[in-house]
């Protein structure tokens, strides 16, 4: 697919116009790119279909817009991003990436410091020179500092919902050839972030599958290239690594290379007092007699263990649970009735309430709630009281429409410094359900974002924590909270945490959730979503509510309509 490759093209765009103090486009290409970086289908499908008044249809993609996605498919550029990038030193845009150094700031350090890359910036942070400047400062040259370190982190590791698809185009490509073929490694164990792609497959004919895979469209170059196992860099620079293997030891080979090396090094120790021998062909016996190996349940029972699910295998607890028959029965996609925490274009969104509220039907959902931002959230739309209460009459006249989904009412209220929200009682107090979140301050100190955070959910109107420690990958760490006062908290007052499912968020961490789990605080599983293409994020979201080893009835959303609005009356 070529929407993130486009998508890639007109957000740097976007940041190098606003670098230049050009107003209204990059608010244009940004909210192009993230239209099509969330379509479900291939930009050039689209076009090859309807040309460029289909490109239109793309919410956020005009006229200008569709033009340049047309001329990118045509010849495989844009020649306005080649401008562009030509106005800028070589470098420069790279400095974008460098959380918490917007357009502005990267244009400053080059008038000043002659600052052209990020190895620049690394070198005039460390020798001080930043903080001289006017506009930075010493904590703003230490931000530059964590910055930067976030940045090269970001570097080494992909974002599951990104590597996802990428390991999905290879699995299809291979079952041409291949008897059966899984994803393993991270991405079944579904990490929010992976470094590199773990494929296996059966076959009898292993170097028809290898020949497939090191072919690929998107291989850059064959590392290495054996006759059951080859590895490949692809155009993303992430690694992808095929094994093929015979089917009697599928299961075996299927455990070993899921991982995680701690769960497996358990294992073989588990092996070893059974006076077994476990690798990734099977488990043999004294006599090296192959005694299991075909499928992953004759692997754990054969070392005397429940089959532990994918997700669990972080040797957290789970062998000693499996041990002992204790695993609990984790919830699954199926078991999710609707989404809390969706926007609409009340706000930021790109598609209207009742778009939003047939895409969730669709989904099998029962429910729908529309949580646009509140009125202090000023870069978001967010929405005046005024706006709010002409929201609630349509989300009726909605209601009354529709057949088959009840959508709710709500509203993402932002969390203001002090721990007050930004909405009155009065206000909150006529909506179904409210989210609270925190949109600024993220370094106050940890007593004192503690301290915002339980004030805020302490309000008897709130029902959900949105995106708890605000984390965002490549932009911005986990506020320093005090995790047990507010899980306590949250359990006090009877206050779902969520589990943010967008891609950069993945918030709460899983260790979090179980936690939050063993203390008996609620869940909510949500996507944040901002269109109807986002709310198949749901599925990475309920990938960590499964490593945080929650059952169906932890989740907030996993209710009936008649339960959920049971719990929210507190």
């Amino acid at each position: 697919m070529k929407n993130t490759e486009i998508a890639s093209i007109f957000f740097e765009m976007a940041d190098i116009l606003e670098m230049q103090n050009v107003q209204w486009k990059p608010v244009a290409y940004r909210k192009a790119a993230r239209a099509i970086n969330e379509l479900s289908e291939d930009v050039f499908d689209i076009y090859s279909k309807g040309g460029l008044k289909a490109l239109e249809e793309i919410p956020g993609v005009g006229e200008n817009i569709a033009g340049k996605i047309e001329e990118f498919l045509k010849t495989g550029r844009v020649n306005s991003y080649g401008k562009l990038k030509k106005s800028l030193p070589s470098g420069l845009s790279a400095l974008l990436q460098v959380p918490g150094l917007g357009p502005k700031k990267a244009m400053m350090l080059y008038k000043e410091l002659k600052i052209k890359n990020v190895k620049d910036l690394e070198k005039a942070a460390l020798s001080h020179k930043i903080s001289k400047l006017p506009l930075f400062k010493q904590k703003a040259e230490e931000n530059i500092l964590k910055g930067l370190d976030i940045y090269k982190k970001g570097q080494e590791r992909v974002l599951l919902a990104y590597a996802m698809p990428i390991a999905e185009e290879i699995k299809k490509a291979l079952e041409k050839k291949a008897e059966k073929v899984v994803i393993a490694g991270s991405l079944r164990r579904m990490r929010d972030t992976v470094k590199d792609i773990d494929i296996l497959a059966v076959s009898s004919r292993p170097s028809d599958v290898i020949k497939i895979f090191v072919s690929l469209p998107s291989v850059k170059s064959v590392i290495a290239k054996g006759d059951t196992k080859s590895s490949v860099l692809l155009d993303n620079n992430m690694q992808a690594d095929l094994r093929v293997v015979p089917l009697k030891s599928f299961g075996a080979a299927m455990q070993y290379f899921t991982g995680s090396k701690d769960h497996n090094i358990e294992l073989r120790k588990i092996a070893i007092a059974k006076k077994l021998k476990l690798s990734e062909y099977g488990i043999f016996d004294s006599h090296g007699k192959q005694v299991a190996g075909k499928t992953e349940e004759e692997v754990y029972k054969k070392l005397g263990l429940s089959y532990i699910e994918p997700e669990l295998r972080e040797n957290t607890g789970e062998i000693q649970a499996a041990l002992q028959g204790m695993l609990p029965k984790l919830i699954s996609i199926a078991d999710i009735k609707g989404d809390l925490h969706c926007h609409s274009t009340y706000s930021d969104g790109n598609n209207t309430i009742e778009e939003m509220a047939l895409a969730a039907k669709k989904r099998g959902y029962s429910y729908i709630c529309i949580s646009d931002h509140s009125k202090s959230e000023y870069i978001a739309n967010g929405l005046s009281e005024e706006t709010l209460l002409k929201k609630i009459d349509e989300v009726r006249k909605v209601n009354k429409k529709l057949r088959g989904i009840r959508v709710l009412c709500g509203s993402e209220v932002n969390i203001l410094e002090d721990g007050s929200l930004d909405y009155s009682d009065d206000i909150l107090k006529k909506l179904d359900i409210v989210v609270v979140s925190v949109h600024s301050k993220f370094r106050m100190p940890r007593e004192e974002i503690t301290a915002r955070l339980v004030k805020a959910i302490s309000n008897p109107y709130v029902n959900i924590l949105g995106h708890p420690t605000s984390r965002h990958f490549g932009k911005r760490e986990e506020m320093d909270i005090d995790m047990n006062r507010l899980i306590e908290a949250a359990k006090e007052h009877n206050v779902a945490l969520e589990i943010n499912s967008s891609p950069a968020r993945m918030d709460l961490r899983d260790v979090y959730v179980k936690k939050a789990v063993e203390k008996g605080a609620k869940i909510s599983v949500n996507t944040d979503a901002h269109s109807v293409e986002e709310l198949k994020f749901m599925k990475f979201g309920i990938g960590t509510a499964r490593r945080g080893w929650c059952s169906r009835m932890d989740v907030l959303n996993t209710y009936s309509l008649n339960e959920l609005m049971k719990f929210l009356k507190k």
